[in-house]
């Protein structure tokens, strides 16, 4: 399949806002693919060239595109950069500059979905001395052998801003209704999705045959999307939906899914980065399991010996670094919490109740282990118990607990009320939330100095599958945060929204959705300027919003959603 028939698709899509829309578009492209072209399609419109966890990323930046483009169509980079200016666009500035080049192409190759893949693997895989030059030198020979169409999405592709709009779920019901006109399978494929974290091999096997999406099973090496928890503002609340249930201690440190077959083990943060080099000491601790193929969740935390107590989450982040692992390992001793099984000697227990895979993982987990540890775990049946564990947890520093479902199995990538978060509150806040990044304000005043002012966030909302501001943050942060997210934030500007984000004010700067922080509020009231959960022109927003941390270890998937911020907004205004 030539590239440019799915960049012709593409520009279509990109015209497109209706969802239903949207997934007939895509599901007439995939009908054209074969099984081995429908794996790299796949990874094309979710805008990667390998799943997230396998760690190879572009690396793309706006000048180092800008210097392709000059060198594929004879402009200079003056000339690139004004057209850029106007356009807002890089992908724009190389469709529109290649339709009048000053430079006739002297070789082209044959632009199919394959060679193009290899290509950007190749940019993506090229590193070290030199790097810079070569990487620059593929993107031009990659333009000049593009039709105007075609680089218009290679350079959004390589800077990592398709703006497409469509989200996973189209996917799914796309591959569905391109092999049998219909959203059937839409189900089964998610789950295979879900517990593997890599649509484009879920697309290859159902293409090969739909009866190993049927069977499909966790495997190691290939991590599931973490489960994700409810919220409930009171343990009577918790009681009533769940009844008798499971209450681990909330620590608050970082999750980690670990993988072990064979000897070999990986571990992956909850966005699904290989982080196996950063924690020998867990490792290592693993592999003396004598299970030989486990898959299991804990929740990571440093330990000062001397003083018997856990370092804070600010101090547990330290040991995530790629330097100095073993002095870290010294002075940051880590234990993991262990509280769930996914996966055990070739059974997949994400199926299996709650109470089920904690047996198992209590059978599992040696009670000598110095680094292995389960986590605390005791069983109630009404609300005054679920307090007195709550209560408890928190005088011993941790951040509330977790309430679980006894007859649960585990929900991969999916927010449910199978886990159930109570968690403490600041100051007169009901709870935080955690919110996306999605813009920042240059400094005024006396902030002026820092040129950085504050931040613009948003929340999602699940129904609508778009990204909702729901708070403008100006506190919250030390000087030195000022001057680091400055720079953090400059790394990823970009002149137009992110993709599939409602808005209503602007900030002075956009950026990709990228990080996560967790953010305090007094209240929560409706709001003219922003759009979380907008109804009759007024949203609902934080009120006194400030930053309390950036949470590295969350991906985008993970921030609150607006449903949470209506419930949240109805507990705090009960009459």
């Amino acid at each position: 399949m030539d590239f440019k028939e799915v960049a012709e698709v593409f520009d279509k899509i990109e015209k497109k806002s209706g969802r239903i829309e949207m997934t007939d578009i895509l599901a007439g492209l995939f009908k054209k693919a074969n099984s081995k072209e429908i794996e790299k399609l796949v990874y094309f419109v979710q805008g990667i060239v390998a799943p997230s966890y396998e760690g190879i990323e572009l690396g793309v930046g706006e000048r180092f595109a800008v210097e392709a483009i000059a060198a594929a169509t004879g402009y200079s980079t003056k000339e690139v950069d004004a057209h850029f200016r106007k356009t807002g666009d890089l992908g724009v500035t190389a469709e529109e500059l290649l339709k009048k080049k000053k430079q006739l192409s002297l070789g082209k190759s044959e632009m199919t979905i394959t060679y193009l893949h290899e290509a950007l693997l190749k940019i993506a895989k090229t590193s070290g001395a030199g790097s810079s030059e070569l990487k620059k030198k593929y993107l031009a020979e990659l333009l000049n052998s593009a039709t105007p169409i075609e680089a218009r999405y290679i350079v959004r592709f390589a800077l990592g801003r398709l703006r497409l709009g469509v989200g996973d779920p189209t996917i799914l019901d796309a591959l569905s209704v391109a092999r049998f006109e219909d959203k059937s399978w839409r189900e089964k494929l998610e789950r295979a999705y879900d517990i593997c974290s890599d649509m484009g091999y879920v697309a290859r096997l159902f293409y090969e045959d739909e009866k190993r999406i049927e069977k499909f099973t966790v495997q190691p090496f290939k991590p599931l999307m973490p489960a994700l928890a409810e919220r409930l503002s009171t343990p009577d609340d918790i009681i009533e939906k769940i009844g008798e249930c499971a209450i681990e201690g909330k620590y608050d440190g970082f999750r980690l899914q670990v993988h072990k077959s064979n000897g070999k083990v990986e571990l992956y943060s909850r966005k699904l980065e290989v982080l196996t080099n950063m924690f020998p000491d867990i490792v290592e601790a693993t592999k003396r399991l004598k299970e030989k193929e486990v898959i299991f969740e804990g929740e990571a935390l440093a330990y000062n010996e001397k003083q018997k107590r856990y370092y804070s989450f600010q101090e547990t982040m330290h040991r995530r670094r790629k330097y100095g692992i073993e002095e870290a390992q010294k002075e940051l001793p880590l234990n993991l919490f262990c509280f769930d099984l996914l996966y055990l000697n070739g059974k997949d227990y994400t199926k299996e109740p709650y109470i089920e895979r904690r047996k198992a993982l209590e059978r599992m987990i040696p009670q000598d282990s110095k680094v292995l540890k389960l986590s605390e775990q005791k069983i109630v049946k009404t609300p005054k118990e679920l307090k007195e564990r709550f209560d408890d947890a928190l005088k011993r520093g941790l951040e509330g607990v977790m309430a679980k479902d006894l007859n649960a199995p585990y929900t991969a990538g999916k927010r449910k009320f199978a886990w159930i978060k109570l968690k403490k509150s600041y100051g007169k806040a009901v709870d935080t939330v955690d919110a996306v990044i999605v813009g920042y304000y240059l400094g005024k005043g006396v902030r002026a100095e820092f040129k950085f002012g504050g931040l613009l966030v948003a929340v999602y909302n699940t129904d609508r599958r778009k990204f909702e501001t729901v708070a403008k943050i100006g506190s919250g942060f030390s000087e030195e945060e000022m001057v680091a997210l400055k720079e953090m934030l400059d790394k990823i500007k970009r002149k137009t929204p992110p993709e599939r984000l409602d808005y209503k004010i602007e900030p002075d700067f956009w950026v990709d959705m990228k990080y996560v922080i967790e953010v305090a509020f007094d209240d929560i009231t409706l709001s003219p300027t922003h759009t979380c959960g907008l109804r009759e022109e007024k949203g609902y927003a934080l009120r006194f919003p400030r930053m309390l941390r950036l949470r590295d270890d969350k991906g985008v998937n993970e921030v609150t959603t607006t449903k949470e911020v209506i419930e949240m907004y109805d507990a705090m205004h009960k009459s």
